[in-house]
């Protein structure tokens, strides 16, 4: 299946990957080598999905708030 989510600025990938692999650690969540994540539990990939949200917005938080 294809993905179809496009990153708005590319170059940011490897922050992004670097971020969930962060995220995945401290939560104690192993991400599957190969990229299939089938395996990995619901409850774990919505757990990540989430704190990788959480993050971004305080990464943007920070970032708008040394603008304003």
């Amino acid at each position: 299946m294809a993905r179809s989510n496009r990153l708005i600025v590319p170059e940011c990938r490897s922050a992004l990957e670097q971020l969930k692999y962060e995220i995945a650690s401290e939560l104690g969540i192993n991400i599957p080598q190969d990229g299939y994540y089938g395996n990995m539990l619901t409850r774990e990939a919505g757990q990540l999905g989430g704190n990788i949200t959480k993050r971004l917005v305080q990464i943007a938080e920070q970032q708008l708030g040394g603008r304003y």
